[in-house]
């Protein structure tokens, strides 16, 4: 049971590391953030930021990289259970709901044989239980003829219905934890949002605490209670959503948000995409890992990382990656809250 101060998820100093003929690449370092039930996270960042092998890590389904820190969930570290015990939680405590569906569906099984494994795996229902379980898992995330569409299989489903699918293989046991790793990059605009409403409803009515990586910051805007912004295998900006897109205080976070449409834009004036590449994680910089395509960098950003500490401008839960908004270089400058020039503090 989770005591009434513990929070459901507790991830502290995480890193994920992998060997590789030229080295260990370190693709997730230092990462820390806690969740209560029913409450909404989303994650975002370019590709190749640590997203989905963080998520894959709370999961326990990447024996390949060396896990470091701890993922308390339910007053048990993840990273310190046996893989029997490991087994039970996934699927059961914690789902997970994938990028591409048709490729996590198994193609030569029905879609009822799929979902009733599940569910008899994990609650030992019967056969007539657990096909009963599968028809309402199958009618609440909305799709029509439920127990007809139990004997079709995965390619008889378009891209939308296959990713309510995937999100009803991932309710099949009730967990109170579900991770969604860019369930929307496929689906068109209209889907995505019908998508994301159902994600948003379940978790509502069922208090399931939902995590939700992608690289559009759009997509967590209206979804999520906190935001988590990564780059290069690092947490550089965390705060309430409200917060981050009210004040966005990390450069790297202005220049995902400048780079997404939006309508309260003058639709005249272009896109503007980060310039340069992320850092090699085989050898990261020595400094702050954004230097390289940061025009407000300055000389210590090269020879120092910063901490994820409180913005000095937003006290409080606001905490961010980056000396121009801590100040705490004792240079005496703070970026500018324009995003084009840093001012004198």
């Amino acid at each position: 049971m989770i005591g009434a101060d513990m929070p459901l998820l507790d991830v502290a100093d995480l890193s994920a590391t992998f060997s590789t003929q030229q080295g260990d690449l370190r693709a997730v370092e230092g990462v820390s953030f806690q969740m209560d039930e029913g409450t909404t996270l989303g994650i975002v960042g370019e590709s190749g930021s640590g997203k989905s092998v963080m998520a894959l890590s709370i999961m326990g389904l990447i024996p390949s990289a060396r896990l470091g820190g701890r993922i308390g969930f339910e007053g048990d570290d993840l990273l310190s259970l046996p893989d029997a015990r490991m087994r039970r939680i996934r699927g059961s405590r914690i789902a997970m709901v994938f990028q591409d569906p048709m490729s996590s569906l198994n193609p030569v099984l029905t879609v009822g044989l799929q979902l009733t494994e599940v569910i008899r795996l994990h609650t030992g229902a019967s056969r007539p239980e657990a096909r009963a379980r599968a028809e309402e898992l199958l009618r609440t995330v909305g799709i029509p003829e439920p127990r007809r569409r139990l004997k079709d299989y995965p390619h008889q489903f378009s891209g939308g219905m296959r990713q309510r699918v995937m999100i009803a293989l991932a309710l099949a046991c009730d967990p109170v934890l579900i991770l969604a790793d860019e369930i929307t990059t496929a689906l068109d605009v209209t889907i995505q949002a019908q998508v994301l409403a159902l994600l948003k409803t379940l978790t509502v009515e069922r208090q399931t605490a939902l995590v939700m990586i992608t690289h559009d910051l759009g997509v967590v805007a209206g979804h999520t209670d906190r935001v988590l912004v990564m780059y290069g295998g690092q947490v550089v900006e965390q705060a309430t959503t409200a917060e981050l897109f009210e004040h966005p205080r990390m450069p790297y976070t202005w220049g995902l948000l400048d780079s997404m449409p939006r309508m309260d834009r003058d639709r005249s004036k272009p896109l503007v995409p980060i310039e340069g590449v992320p850092p090699d994680l085989l050898d990261p910089p020595k400094g702050c890992r954004f230097r390289d395509r940061c025009r407000f960098a300055r000389d210590i950003c090269a020879s120092r990382a910063p901490d994820l500490a409180p913005a000095a401008d937003r006290p409080g839960a606001h905490l961010v990656r980056c000396w121009g908004t801590q100040d705490r270089a004792g240079s005496g400058w703070l970026i500018g809250t324009d995003h084009t020039a840093p001012t004198e503090a």
